[in-house]
């Protein structure tokens, strides 16, 4: 099967998904991972050519996030490497409201290919796959957000829409604002956790130091932890709380609501004490 398609991070919440609705379609799919056959590693550079061999698009996710001071020099190289390569379209998930962020959004639009931006708001997901799935176990999300209100985007719509931007023609050159369709507080999500759930799941306001604590006893590890600090403590301060509806642009229907996620994730049992 030819390889058309190379999904950096293919391991990930976003990627995984971008990965398996290209194999659905027949589309030849290489995934990057550290164990992989070629392997990827982000910190070794020699790695990263033998991924490129053969593909015409890319999903260019970022770990452990593009607020890290590396990640600008790391996505420069990555997309010249790309272009070098014959790589004809790079698909950048970006993060909403990171000014390091937008940064490399430019990167990828300055390297001479086509592109496309997909800039996020936080995932919904983050609650039933990521670092705060042992605090909805436990009954107590605890995070430095005060009362600021998110649009949650649901990472299967973030697939969908990678999935279309990446096959169909249109989305060159495009930037597009990915949200979910309605705001909601983190106190508004753990509410809904609970109805879904059938538990009682409480938001907590903390401070970014004691988030930090948390997250390091919970074993995220530090380099993770780092980043989500750094960015929860500039852009949790209402700048995302704004709806698009770029999701309905592209798929021709609503963006996924956060309460039907949190009835699908408590459908699979992830939040069984």
């Amino acid at each position: 099967m030819t390889t058309n398609f190379l999904v950096v991070g293919g391991t990930g919440k976003s990627g995984r998904r971008v990965a398996d609705r290209l194999r659905e379609r027949g589309e030849g799919v290489r995934i990057t991972s550290r164990r992989g056959a070629p392997p990827f590693d982000w910190a070794d550079r020699e790695s990263w050519k033998p991924v490129l061999d053969g593909v015409d698009a890319v999903y260019l996710t970022y770990y452990p996030d593009l607020v890290v001071p590396q990640a600008a020099g790391d996505v420069h190289a990555f997309a010249e490497l790309a272009v070098a390569s014959g790589v004809r379209h790079l698909v950048l998930l970006s993060g909403r409201g990171e000014e390091e962020a937008e940064a490399c959004e430019q990167i990828v639009r300055d390297a001479g290919t086509g592109w496309t931006i997909l800039r996020c708001s936080w995932f919904a997901q983050n609650f039933s796959e990521h670092f705060l799935l042992d605090a909805v176990r436990g009954g107590e999300i605890a995070l430095p957000a005060g009362t600021v209100t998110e649009p949650f985007v649901d990472v299967r719509d973030i697939a969908d829409v990678a999935v279309r931007v990446l096959t169909e023609p249109g989305h060159t050159g495009q930037l597009y604002e990915l949200t979910g369709p309605r705001l909601l507080s983190f106190a508004d999500a753990a509410a809904d956790i609970s109805a879904a759930a059938g538990r009682d799941v409480r938001y907590v306001p903390v401070s970014g130091a004691e988030f930090a604590a948390g997250a390091a006893a919970q074993g995220v590890p530090d380099a993770e932890i780092g980043a989500l600090a750094e960015l929860f403590g500039r852009v949790l301060d209402g700048r995302n709380s704004s709806l698009t509806t770029d999701v309905e642009r592209v798929l021709g229907r609503p963006a996924t609501d956060f309460a039907d996620y949190a009835r699908a994730a408590a459908a699979t049992g992830v939040w069984a004490r």
